[in-house]
């Protein structure tokens, strides 16, 4: 280690100056000139055929059939197209939408089919010969 004495130039805190420092410094801001101007060119690229193509936004890739009740496959199958901050909510509204829209539907449908189902039975229980097989008159 180096010590503080009269004549051999060293003092405590401070560094020796030389040219080497600047130099390095000078060859940093350099290879970032150079390193910034090649991803600008990249980037922008040159005339009409450009490095980069441009990129389509994501749209929703498989939609729910229009045509047809939405099944398991189809919500399965369903990948919803990502945005800056997560899923694109518009998509995400449609979706659910439709979805809500067709469990609606068949919650009903179920409701219809179940009272016309118990509107037979009701008459059905009602009838005399209920336990009767087909093709055997009642002996009453």
């Amino acid at each position: 280690m180096a010590r503080s004495e009269p004549g051999n130039g060293f003092r405590p805190g401070s560094a020796r100056k030389s040219g080497r420092g600047s130099s390095v410094f000078l060859f940093l801001l350099i290879t970032m000139v150079v390193v910034v101007g090649a991803v600008t060119l990249a980037v922008i690229g040159g005339g009409d055929s450009a490095a980069l193509p441009e990129a389509a936004p994501d749209q929703l890739v498989d939609p729910l059939p229009e045509t047809r009740p939405v099944g398991r496959a189809d919500v399965e199958a369903l990948r919803l197209p990502v945005g800056l901050r997560g899923y694109r909510m518009a998509d995400v509204d449609d979706v659910l939408g439709r979805l809500g829209a067709e469990l609606a539907e068949r919650d009903a449908r179920i409701a219809e089919l179940e009272s016309a189902l118990a509107g037979v039975q009701a008459t059905a229980v009602g009838r005399p010969d209920m336990f009767t097989e087909p093709g055997q008159e009642s002996s009453q």
